[in-house]
């Protein structure tokens, strides 16, 4: 006799993990695009990058101040638990998550890191051309040779962790049937037995606090590159 699982639709995503995850996609394919095209286009490459800036910032503060599922408390796990997990992984006997699961929520923390780190070095480029990022004047010239350098190896190795992040989702979504790209956009997902349940005293999407970290993020970018 089997026992049938009761299969229940929770919200894990709130709209600022949403939006968040959206623009900063959009933020990075501008960023590549304008990049590539080169003269005028270089201005909206900029302003992609001050964008994904404001949205790492933002990201972070929301770590810790946002919804359940939203918090880094709530899915960066220690190392053992990480590699516990990738090891019944690859049996097929992982547990399951509403969230982000062991090894995706470090995946988070490395996108979060290789996105401020681009973003960040960017403020210090220069093509040797035309174009100086907003703190150029900062730093020596040779330092900000060196500096565009490194921005340019370090969007290199985000394409690749990107690349590395989709085979991830295409893995949950079409073999493992999770429906991760839906849930990123309605918010909302369908579950069964999961190992990250969020309590019944769980706050909600707390629009007021979203709406002042977007302030404060969006403030920090500009007193940034005004220094």
């Amino acid at each position: 006799m089997t026992t049938s699982v009761e299969v229940r639709t929770v919200r894990v995503w709130d709209v600022f993990v949403r939006f968040f995850h959206w623009l900063l996609v959009a933020g990075i394919g501008l960023a590549w695009w304008s990049g590539e095209q080169g003269g005028e286009w270089m201005v909206w490459h900029m302003r992609a990058g001050y964008t994904v800036l404001g949205l790492v910032i933002f990201r972070l503060l929301w770590g810790f101040a946002g919804s359940f599922y939203a918090r880094f408390s709530q899915f960066v796990h220690s190392p053992g638990t990480v590699l516990s997990y990738a090891g019944k992984l690859l049996k097929g006997q992982e547990a399951h998550y509403a969230g982000h699961n062991p090894v995706g929520g470090w995946a988070v923390l490395l996108l979060l890191l290789l996105c401020a780190l681009q973003a960040g070095s960017g403020l210090f480029a220069n093509d040797e051309i035309l174009t100086e990022g907003p703190l150029v004047h900062l730093i020596s010239y040779d330092l900000s040779v060196e500096v565009t350098r490194w921005h340019k190896m370090l969007f290199n190795g985000l394409l690749a962790v990107i690349g590395v992040h989709l085979l991830g989702v295409m893995f949950h979504q079409l073999l493992r049937k999770e429906k991760l790209v839906p849930a990123m956009v309605t918010g909302n997902k369908k579950v069964a037995e999961i190992a990250d349940a969020a309590p019944a005293t769980a706050s909600g999407s707390r629009m007021a606090v979203g709406l002042i970290l977007v302030l404060v993020a969006g403030l920090l970018v500009w007193g940034i590159i005004s220094l």
